[in-house]
């Protein structure tokens, strides 16, 4: 006898023949394995290169929503060893994500921090977050009025 139901036999075998279907697999991989909604703040290969962002890391995770932490593994250990130190003294858990579907070009993360349910934050990117405070200019002797008037 035949029936109008799609037949769930199938939809079992190619689960279990290919594995579960994820949802949005770019952005969690993108993400370092989980979704935008749930991440608070993200280092990124370029920004770990450029600076030390450790002071910054620390007081991220003093935030209540910090649950996890994921650390991509495939960059060298001296890059990342000081945030993993970092996240060991906090008591914050932490991933490495060592799968060579990780990359690290400049673009890619290094460091994603995040929450197990989603938390829309925004801005999350570190640079954004907490701005390098630039100096102002001392050199440059501020001119008169008088003097711009008549230049």
């Amino acid at each position: 006898m035949l029936s109008n139901n799609p037949i769930p036999e199938d939809e079992h075998l190619q689960n279990a023949i290919y594995g579960t279907p994820k949802v949005n697999p770019d952005e969690q991989r993108k993400y370092l394995g989980t979704f935008r909604e749930r991440v608070g703040l993200t280092i990124s290969v370029k920004e770990l290169s450029s600076r030390d962002w450790t002071n910054e890391f620390s007081q991220e995770l003093a935030q209540d929503y910090v649950q996890i932490i994921f650390i991509n593994g495939n960059l060298p250990q001296e890059k990342i060893n000081p945030y993993i130190m970092i996240a060991s003294k906090s008591g914050i858990n932490f991933t490495m994500k060592t799968n060579p579907e990780f990359r690290t070009e400049p673009d890619n993360f290094a460091i994603v921090v995040a929450n197990k349910q989603a938390i829309h934050i925004s801005p999350v990117d570190i640079t954004s977050k907490y701005p390098v405070a630039t100096e102002p200019d001392v050199d440059t002797p501020k001119q008169s009025f008088w003097k711009k008037l008549f230049k």
